[in-house]
């Protein structure tokens, strides 16, 4: 009876554990629904099995995500009242550890010089329209012209923030620098040509990521020599089912598109709540970038220092000279202050900062406390009749005329072009109608009582914002002028459209009020300063967490 006993209990317990490590088993290359082995020679289903997590790109730094307080938690001395504090919480993601310096700019111009010589005036607008605005630099009552003719291209400004760039600008360096980097993956990872991104560019043929993850065939104008003369193209096909030697999407190997950062990501990154998880902290009671409440450091050897380059006061842009100051009369180089807990410099002082969202005075988190955004504009490939997707050609390059009359190209040859999505697209769906979705939101008709008011005969939908409406476009007499006509009604009653972007950060030209995370202010897409700049940011795919393991763009060679 009992050896009986302990027999069912050795089966019983045999049972639990095959069923247990049933249970443990990852099925390594076989597959989970069916059991059949992925990546057969017989024809199995081809799947990436062997990747890691996404690499660090260059110039980037991790930021996990989390939930933090968003919004002002001190005194509102400009009775703003339009950062009320919420709770959000931001998804993991990769940010510049410094903002995009003239060096850094100055390559983005050299390459388009290079590649769209302005000295062909089909191209001239193309190298122009990126150009950055040095005559921010004057000032009626200021000797400035020596910055206005060297900030930007003297050595001894590299490594400064670029400023004059407004937020279009931003976002075509963002784009650009996206192009570049996947284009030197592919190429160090021997995919395409050695040298294809420099012997086999031309104006028709500039790589574009999106053109090569949806049709590759067409990336440097179909020059198939180029895009499939890598040694390893092959050996990605066969173990990654990279259809017709291509890289994909599904192969992990392309980087997510560099951008602008959102908002919410920004003031997250810049709170850089790392090391301090205090009740108070959590809850918005943090004024800096850095630990306390003061901008000058505490630390024995270096008491008294400023810790970020602001205005001091009444015509003091630095301290006494020699004496305690921060080292910078305008802005300073970059790394010339500590990092916050998440190793990015300047996130308080030196210049202001571009963010991704359109300016409104509210933060809408009663809709959505995640990953908050506003500016959404849902797009989708423009396609031909034969059913390709339509690459965008020198004759049918994409510029956009700003208010102020300057012309910014928006889509270059090899780019694909996008068409916003159609009511076939948003039919029976409950998570978006439309495709512009900028003023989802921003105060329905019931929120202003002069809603009604704000039709005008020049347009057709009535606006919650009663901003100018200014026009430019070619000059009906003669077409190589401009016609530029500013708004003077006198029944405007505010700036805010869906054309005015966020900008935050305190910069040299800001008293430290501004250099609270959580302050916000906005100015039109088009224009530019001398105190905003700009830094990139990257989605994170995977896991919220990071393994620690070196960037490719970082490992030693050989």
């Amino acid at each position: 009876m009992k050896n009986q006993f302990i027999l069912k209990s050795l089966m019983a317990l045999s049972i639990s554990v095959l069923l247990f490590s049933c249970s443990k088993n990852d099925y390594g290359s076989n597959s989970r629904a069916t059991g059949w082995k992925y990546n057969s020679k017989d024809g199995g289903f081809q799947v990436q099995t062997n990747y890691k997590e996404q690499e660090t790109g260059p110039g980037l730094v991790f930021v996990e995500g989390g939930t933090f307080t968003m919004g002002r938690v001190q005194d509102d001395v400009m009775h703003d009242w339009n950062n009320t504090p919420t709770q959000q919480h931001v998804q993991s993601f990769y940010m510049d550890e410094t903002e995009v310096t003239n060096v850094m700019y100055l390559e983005y111009l050299d390459w388009l010089k290079g590649v769209y010589p302005p000295t062909e005036p089909k191209y001239r607008n193309i190298y122009y329209g990126a150009l950055p605005d040095t005559l921010v630099w004057r000032n009626r009552l200021g000797f400035n012209e020596m910055m206005t003719n060297n900030y930007l291209r003297h050595p001894a400004y590299a490594n400064y923030p670029v400023v004059g760039v407004n937020w279009i600008q931003a976002i075509e360096f963002s784009n650009w620098r996206t192009n570049r980097v996947n284009e030197r993956i592919l190429e160090e990872e021997d995919v395409i040509k050695k040298n294809a991104p420099f012997e086999d560019v031309s104006a028709e043929s500039t790589f574009d990521t999106d053109t090569y993850l949806n049709a590759p065939s067409q990336t440097y104008g179909g020059n198939d020599e180029a895009i499939r003369g890598g040694r390893a193209s092959e050996r990605y096909a066969k173990t990654n089912d990279s259809t017709g030697l291509y890289i994909q999407r599904k192969d992990g190997l392309l980087l997510p598109k560099y951008r602008l950062p959102t908002e919410a990501e920004w003031e997250y990154a810049a709170l850089g709540l790392v090391e301090i998880r205090s009740y108070n902290i959590y809850r918005g009671r943090k004024k800096y970038p850095w630990n306390g409440k003061y901008t000058r450091s505490g630390k024995r050897r270096t008491r008294g220092d400023q810790l970020a380059n602001f205005k001091q006061g009444d015509g003091d842009y630095g301290g006494i000279a020699g004496w305690s100051d921060d080292g910078a009369d305008i802005t300073a180089p970059v790394k010339s202050y500590d990092p916050n807990d998440y190793g990015l410099y300047d996130m308080a002082g030196n210049v202001a900062e571009w963010v991704a969202d359109v300016y409104r005075p509210i933060v809408d988190d009663e809709y959505n406390d995640f990953n908050y955004y506003r500016g959404n504009v849902y797009t989708k490939n423009a396609i031909n009749p034969d059913g390709t997707v339509k690459i965008v050609m020198t004759d049918s390059i994409v510029y956009d005329t700003l208010s102020n009359g300057k012309i910014i190209a928006r889509v270059l040859p090899g780019g694909i072009l996008q068409v916003p999505v159609d009511e076939d697209d948003t039919y029976m769906r409950t998570n978006f109608t439309d495709s512009d979705n900028r003023n989802y939101r921003d105060g329905d008709k019931s929120s202003s009582r002069y809603y009604e008011g704000y039709q005008d005969q020049d347009t057709p939908n009535k606006r919650m914002y009663n901003a100018p409406i200014h026009y430019v476009g070619p000059d009906a007499e003669d077409s190589t002028k401009m016609d530029k006509r500013y708004d003077e009604s006198s029944k405007r009653t505010t700036i805010v459209d869906d054309k005015v972007r966020v900008y935050k950060g305190g910069s040299w030209k800001d008293r430290a009020y501004w250099l609270d995370p959580a302050q916000r202010r906005f100015m039109p897409q088009g224009m530019a300063t001398d105190y905003i700049g700009f830094r990139n940011a990257m989605s994170r795919v995977g896991t919220k967490a990071r393994r620690q393991k070196t960037p490719r763009h970082q490992k030693p060679k050989g």
